[in-house]
């Protein structure tokens, strides 16, 4: 505990009842800061509803939704422009609310998006309090790694704006210790620090699930679950080739629950190869995942190689929590490797060989047998890193340093 409640604000641009990882994570950060007796509301855009603003109430947590365009589901272009938009439909938006004059003794902002700089500075401007920029992805530079993105104009547009959002920053929490090194050539001000801000996820109880993998074609098997986006960034072309790798096993069925640009093109090619070890399902909601994974024995966590920033995927925590060891193919000198290795929580693959995971899927299905403690070791270890509480006295410490604003 700090010692003193905080009156703050949380800017992001995704919360419940959206499902990604990142409204969830924001959801367990909001809860456990009222928890610690902090006074929070939590501000985000919403282009769905009629008015300036909207006011709830979500178990405790003050959320005002602010009217700003969509940014969602649409063209790079639009988008773009939209979010470029967004923080100062926001600030209007807000001007208009029962909050407009609140002072506030710090404020918080989640990243990604990169283009809530401007509303945080005008935030912490009229406050004269401390600000904190929780970023748990490196915008544009993944995208080069990618090969989304070159090195031209609309790159040096994205930079301009990334280089603006640190500047706003007093303290900036990264997601593991291979990140610190960009930020130190990032031109950041004197006085401005950044810190290693661990991934969180709260305690969920399982409450059910609308999937039945008994009910399944992979009823009876060892079940290695995905669960998430299956996009651009996760590389999970892979994976197919590894489940028709593996097609004779009957004891091994692979399990993708989730959306995103490549969910389609994903099932469709299981479909194509007939592949029988390898099941599809939509998004399902947060609060059945922990149900989903008491059907399942692995996890599976996939990064595209070309990645060279660094992150925790929060999928890796709610597999931990839930006591379920990893298969990991991802890129090479990311921190969860060692994370992985020196855990001993799961195998990971950073060749992008098909031959090398299919190798360590059959170590992993004899460990997951013989090894009666992997689960526990899973478990402590989402205890020991990943609860929410530290991540809260971490931020709340950061905005009540005594240091010039």
């Amino acid at each position: 505990m700090t010692g003193k409640s905080l009156r703050l604000a949380l800017i992001a641009d995704v919360f419940p009842p959206l499902r990604s990882s990142g409204a969830v994570q924001l959801r367990d950060l909001s809860h456990e800061l009222v928890r610690q007796g902090h006074k929070l509301t939590v501000m985000i855009p919403a282009s769905d509803i009629g008015q300036p603003w909207q006011l709830e109430d979500m178990n405790g947590v003050e959320v005002l939704r602010l009217k700003a365009p969509r940014t969602k589901d649409m063209g790079y272009v639009r988008r773009t422009l939209s979010e470029l938009l967004m923080p100062f439909a926001m600030l209007r938006s807000l001007g208009k609310s029962p909050l407009a004059g609140v002072r506030w003794d710090g404020v918080v902002w989640y990243s990604p998006t990169i283009f809530l700089g401007p509303m945080a500075n005008s935030l912490k401007k009229a406050s004269a309090c401390r600000s904190y920029l929780i970023i748990r992805d490196i915008f544009p530079e993944w995208a080069v790694d990618m090969g989304l993105l070159g090195r031209g104009l609309p790159y040096r547009f994205f930079k301009a704006i990334e280089r603006y959002q640190y500047s706003v920053a007093n303290v900036i929490g990264v997601q593991t210790p291979a990140n610190l090194p960009y930020f130190s050539k990032a031109g950041l001000k004197p006085g401005q620090q950044v810190e290693v801000l661990q991934n969180w996820l709260a305690h969920a109880a399982n409450t059910g699930c609308s999937i039945s993998v008994a009910n399944s074609a992979l009823a009876g098997r060892t079940i290695f679950v995905y669960a998430g986006n299956m996009g651009v960034a996760q590389g999970m072309g892979i994976l197919i080739d590894l489940a028709e790798r593996l097609r004779s096993r009957d004891d091994i069925g692979f399990l993708f629950v989730g959306r995103g640009s490549d969910a389609k093109i994903l099932r469709e090619e299981a479909i194509r190869r007939g592949l029988g070890n390898v099941v599809f399902y939509d998004e399902i909601e947060p609060e059945e995942i922990p149900g989903l994974y008491a059907q399942c024995h692995a996890g599976i966590v996939a990064l595209d190689p070309r990645h060279k920033t660094h992150n925790v995927p929060g999928k890796f925590l709610t597999y931990m929590q839930a006591g379920l060891p990893v298969l990991a193919s991802i890129n090479p000198g990311n921190d969860l490797i060692q994370m992985i290795e020196r855990e001993r929580v799961g195998r990971v693959c950073t060749d992008q060989s098909v031959a090398s995971l299919e190798a360590l899927v059959g170590r992993l299905v004899d460990e997951i047998k013989a090894d009666s403690g992997l689960p526990e070791r899973c478990k402590a270890l989402s205890a020991r890193l990943f609860a929410p509480e530290a991540v809260v006295r971490q931020i709340t410490s950061a905005l009540i340093v005594k240091a010039a604003v």
